[in-house]
Formats: C-alpha cells, sequence, structure tokens
C-alpha cells in the first residue's frame, strides 16, 4: 500500500478541483445512471447507487442533477445507454493497470485507452492479465489529526474492518465490500471526520519504481483519468511521496 494513500489523496484534491471546473460531474453521472440501472434505483437497497450520491454530494452536485441521472438510469427518463468495460494492461516497470470505463461506444473508448497506454510506454493486455492482482476491498482514510489511534482501532474492529495501516498524516482502513457501510457508519457514529472512503481494488503486492519510469507511471495514470470514459483507474506502483508530490503539481 506504500504511497497509495498519497496518491488517493491526491486524486482527492484533484476531484474536488475538477468539480470547480464541472468536470468531474460527467463521471458521477454516469455512474449513478449505471448504479441505478443495475441495482434500482433506491439507495436504501443499493449500495452502489448509495455511494455514488454520497460521492455526488461531495462535489456539491445540485440535488436536480443527482435525481435526473437516477430516473434516466432506472428508465424513468430516456437516457444514454451506458456499458461498463475494463480494460487490464503494464505500465513502464510491468506495473499492472487495471481501468473500469463507462462507454456509449466501445470501439472509441478501446482506441482511445490502446493509444494512451502506447504513449506512455505501456501497453494493453488481455482479459485476467492483472485483475488477479486486485482484491476489491473497502478503503476509509482517516487523518491522525482527527482521533487517536488506540480509539479509532476499537471502533474499526468491533464494526468488522479487515485492517488499519498507519501512514505519515493518516490511518487506511481496509475492509470487506460487505462490511464497508457498517464501519464507515460506526466511524461517523463516533463523530470522526473521514478524508475519503470508497469501494476499490487494492493489489497484493506492489512493483517499486524511482525516477523516470516513475514520473511516466504517474502521467501514464493520470492521463487515462482524464478520459472521460474512463471510470476508475487502478495500479499496484510503490512510489515514493516525493515524486507522487512533484509529479501531481
Amino acid at each position: 500500500m506504500s504511497g497509495h494513500s498519497k496518491w488517493h489523496s491526491i486524486k482527492h484534491k484533484k476531484m474536488a478541483m475538477d468539480a470547480r471546473k464541472g468536470k468531474i460531474f460527467t463521471k458521477i453521472i454516469r455512474e449513478l445512471m449505471v448504479a441505478a440501472k443495475t441495482g434500482g434505483p433506491n439507495p436504501e437497497t443499493n449500495p452502489r447507487l448509495r455511494i455514488a450520491i454520497e460521492k455526488a454530494k461531495s462535489v456539491n452536485m445540485p440535488n436536480d442533477n443527482i435525481q435526473r441521472a437516477i430516473k434516466k438510469g432506472s428508465g424513468e427518463e430516456g437516457g444514454v445507454n451506458y456499458e461498463q468495460v475494463t480494460y487490464e494492461g503494464y505500465g513502464p516497470g510491468g506495473v499492472a493497470i487495471f481501468v473500469e470505463v463507462l462507454t456509449d461506444n466501445k470501439n472509441r473508448s478501446a482506441s482511445e485507452i490502446r493509444s494512451i497506454f502506447s504513449r506512455h510506454d505501456g501497453n494493453l493486455a488481455g482479459a485476467g492479465s492483472v485483475s488477479w492482482i486486485f482484491e476489491r476491498k473497502g478503503l476509509i482514510i482517516v487523518k491522525k489529526e482527527n482521533v487517536e489511534e488506540d480509539k479509532l482501532m476499537g471502533i474499526i474492529i468491533d464494526a468488522g474492518a479487515d485492517d488499519m495501516k498507519t501512514e505519515k498524516d493518516t490511518y487506511e482502513i481496509i475492509t470487506s465490500v460487505e462490511n464497508f457501510e457498517n464501519v464507515k457508519k460506526s466511524i461517523e457514529q463516533n463523530n470522526i471526520q473521514i478524508e475519503n472512503a470508497s469501494i476499490t481494488y487494492i493489489p497484493k503486492n506492489t512493483v517499486h519504481l524511482e525516477g523516470k519510469q516513475a514520473e511516466t507511471l504517474l502521467k501514464l495514470l493520470d492521463e487515462l483519468e482524464e478520459s472521460e470514459d474512463v471510470q476508475n483507474v487502478y495500479a499496484n506502483f510503490d512510489i515514493s511521496d516525493e515524486i507522487l508530490e512533484k509529479v501531481s503539481k
């Protein structure tokens, strides 16, 4: 997990910046539509939709936009039909990359993703080539300044968390997908502010990169995430905080 806490924080801040420009709204609207289509329009019985709504609210998306997207996804209003597609490949140094896409044109998306990989010393691979490296988990990040370690540990253990890792400025709480909501709710009920919470893919192992390779990889990941069709990007890298900070600027 080394480097991933910092990377999550950087992406979280970037998402807030993109929200001010309206860029992130398109991605969230697609997620709301697909979540409503696959699991129904009621967030109480649809965890994926509930998480998407929370994400929308975190970037101050108007409620009218949220409800309109849900109605389009559930068929109450006409809308574009988005398909969920995944792409797998390798970046510089053999880093495994797993990309989640929501698109209305798979040919366009495949061409764009392939082009981005090739521009940054990467290449696409076949289905299943890297997905086995990642585990679907809940990840909750809490700043150290918000709570003492022992108190937080007691709360999350009682709530069913799998593990907690201590980083420089944050705690990384890892849960099963099934226990994610319960752990998150328990933290919030104790009036502890959460920096970021999401269902994500966590790598079972990592590849350490330095120098030019590290910078090239981060540029590849950043360009993938800038693509309108791409919802999420996961990679099993281990890169120093110094390089992460440098590239993020």
